[in-house]
């Protein structure tokens, strides 16, 4: 027998293994769609997605972000200030002039890219605890916005052109999809098809076997923390263009949203396995679950509750836990066919000793 066939086997059961993380997302789209389907068929009409596909592209835009950070074993709580600050630079520096514009977003995302770096430095080069790091960077951030934004009139808007340019539709779609769609899919294909990608992977699931290897951990987990950042900004930008005029508290509702997504999409908070497109269908799972709410009338106090209930749901039996149940059940049957071997072997031990012995 081959090597080739001999390791057959066992590259597919390894492609199930990995298939079987990032299933729960879709199984539980399709489960949401028809329970949306006789319960509130609202939900799904056009109307309804015209709402459903900005706000999954925000969510989706913040939570790849996050699951760069969450691929080096690490959490960002930063994500609030770094999309509040960048749009705030955006009103300020642009004005409401659609001359200033181009200025104004790259002076936004190098914002957000400063505060990336300022966390990549604390964690990937002074070893500090993430969780605090980003916590503690995203309350100053938080502090320097309120002081910036003082200098900010209280009516002040993004430029026209900006806002157009958010609802300009395109394939039946606006903008912001189509931003957020493309940036998932840059992100599938750099881990998928470059060095770089694999690279990445290796250090999240195993930064010390990296380190023998040659790789610059310290590089990559700074890296992750900038890249993040600028998606966390971007996604700042896109919002503010979106609602026209931002406040100081429009980017509370994404600290933990976007950590809900790429762990309900299959990503392993040990780091090293994350996908991007699943973590962009859990970012729709999550906000279509809150269309439904909405449209069935439920009490506010009890959209939490089901909310809640529903992404700790999704954290059970999503990721490490799946591939664990997945992994025990293939090493049950191994052992099963293990066995069956072993017993149809000794009858003929059995029977060739009698024939010796005669």
């Amino acid at each position: 027998m081959s090597a080739t066939t001999k390791n057959a086997p066992s590259s597919f059961l390894t492609s199930i293994v990995i298939v079987s993380r990032y299933l729960s997302v879709w199984i539980a789209i399709m489960l949401l769609v028809l329970v949306a389907y006789f319960i509130a068929p609202d939900t799904l009409t056009r109307v309804s997605f015209s709402a459903v596909l900005p706000l999954t592209s925000f969510l989706a835009i913040t939570a790849l972000g996050q699951m760069l950070v969450i691929m080096t074993g690490g959490i960002d709580l930063s994500i609030p200030g770094t999309m509040t600050i960048a749009a705030m630079v955006l009103v300020k520096i642009a004005g409401a002039s659609d001359d200033k514009l181009g200025i104004a977003i790259v002076m936004s995302l190098g914002v957000a890219c400063l505060v990336g770096l300022a966390n990549g430095f604390f964690v990937g080069v002074l070893k500090l605890n993430p969780l605090i790091v980003t916590l503690a960077v995203g309350q100053i951030v938080n502090g320097i916005t309120i002081g910036y934004a003082r200098s900010i009139a209280g009516e002040s808007a993004v430029p026209d052109r900006f806002s157009e340019w958010i609802t300009a539709q395109f394939l039946g779609a606006n903008s912001i999809f189509w931003t957020a769609i493309i940036a998932t899919l840059l992100l599938l294909l750099v881990f998928r098809y470059t060095e770089w990608g694999r690279k990445f992977q290796s250090v999240g699931a195993n930064p010390h076997a990296a380190w023998i290897l040659g790789i610059r951990v310290d590089t990559y987990i700074v890296f992750a923390y900038v890249t993040a950042s600028l998606l966390y900004g971007l996604g700042g930008i896109l919002l503010a263009g979106f609602i026209r005029s931002p406040s100081l508290t429009f980017g509370i509702p994404y600290l933990l949203g976007p950590i809900a997504a790429v762990v309900i999409g299959g990503a392993s908070l040990t780091g090293g396995l994350a996908n991007a497109m699943s973590t962009w269908g859990a970012a729709f799972f999550l906000t279509l679950l809150s269309q439904l709410l909405r449209v069935m009338g439920l009490p506010t106090a009890l959209q939490f509750v089901v909310f809640g209930v529903a992404i700790v749901g999704g954290m059970v039996i999503s990721g490490d836990r799946i591939v664990t149940v997945i992994e025990n059940l293939l090493l049950g049957a191994s052992r099963l066919r293990d066995m069956d071997a072993e017993r149809n072997r000794t009858p003929e031990k059995n029977n060739s000793q009698e024939g010796g012995q005669s």
